[in-house]
């Protein structure tokens, strides 16, 4: 199994680099981009599509001194995950509800 995303450090920026993501497009790029604005350490965060046939993204990121693109990365990923699973969760209960409520005849 390939990796799906590489790093590439940015040789002329100081805490830029450029992380490919294979096999994902503008949902997970706009997702992950909006969550790096989040941390204060990062100056900026963008990504593109290289091409429209290549099914890849590549999300560019630069970071003040008190972080590392990696660790800017790493956080907005695992934040998104949480977010995901509380969102996952709270639909979960929501449903449950409703099926309850069906069974009561509401």
């Amino acid at each position: 199994m390939t990796t799906r995303v590489s790093y590439e450090r940015d040789t002329k920026i100081v805490n830029a680099a450029s992380f490919t993501i294979e096999r994902e497009d503008h949902t997970i790029g706009n997702i992950v981009r909006m969550q790096l604005h989040r941390d204060p350490n990062v100056l900026f965060a963008g990504y593109k599509l290289p091409h429209p046939l290549q099914y890849k993204i590549i999300v560019r990121i630069h970071t003040t001194s008190q972080s590392s693109p990696t660790q800017a990365y790493t956080q907005a990923i695992n934040d998104l995950d949480k977010e995901l699973e509380y969102l996952k969760q709270a639909f979960e209960d929501e449903k449950t509800r409703y099926e309850e409520r069906a069974k009561q005849g509401f």
